[in-house]
């Protein structure tokens, strides 16, 4: 046991006084690559307080209307500069068209395309190439914003 552990105990503090949000998270890109790259950078735990509880990976736009339709995701992340159907035209037509939509995180091609995801009605946007720090910074942010106004989304571009 460590000298915290004893500390929390001794007090009768929970060791995890701080709640953990566990989120679901679909990430669509018609590249496998990129897919992988956001899960890679993301991982299980992208901050001590966030946990991804699954992954939904999704190559068409039909597949992600479909999956947000179900509402089984907390948090959508889409490819900008995926094909036939770009994530941020697929965002916007998300943020239209479902009831409280989940928070959406796009991948744009660079950082002065921010305003596409403002565009998009995106909650967040991180650029490519992808830095792992930045992406895992984004699904952490995204999940505590999204617990602390409840299950629908704020529609701000970040």
């Amino acid at each position: 046991m460590t000298a915290a552990e004893g500390a929390h105990e001794h007090t009768g503090e929970s060791r995890s006084h701080q709640a953990t949000h566990r989120v679901r998270v679909l990430v669509y890109s018609d590249d496998r690559t990129t897919r992988e790259a956001v899960r890679m950078a993301v991982g299980r735990r992208p901050s001590r307080d966030v946990e991804v509880e699954s992954w939904l990976e999704c190559a068409t736009a039909d597949a992600v209307m479909l999956a947000a339709q179900s509402g089984d995701h907390d948090i959508l992340v889409l490819d900008g500069e995926a094909t036939p159907y770009g994530g941020l035209g697929l965002c916007r037509e998300l943020k239209h068209s479902i009831y409280q939509c989940p928070p959406v995180i796009v991948l744009t091609a660079r950082p002065q395309d921010a305003w596409l995801a403002s565009w998009s009605y995106a909650d967040h946007a991180v650029p490519q190439p992808l830095d792992p720090m930045a992406m895992a910074d984004a699904i952490a942010r995204v999940a505590r914003r999204r617990e602390a106004i409840g299950a629908g989304s704020d529609n701000s571009a970040h």
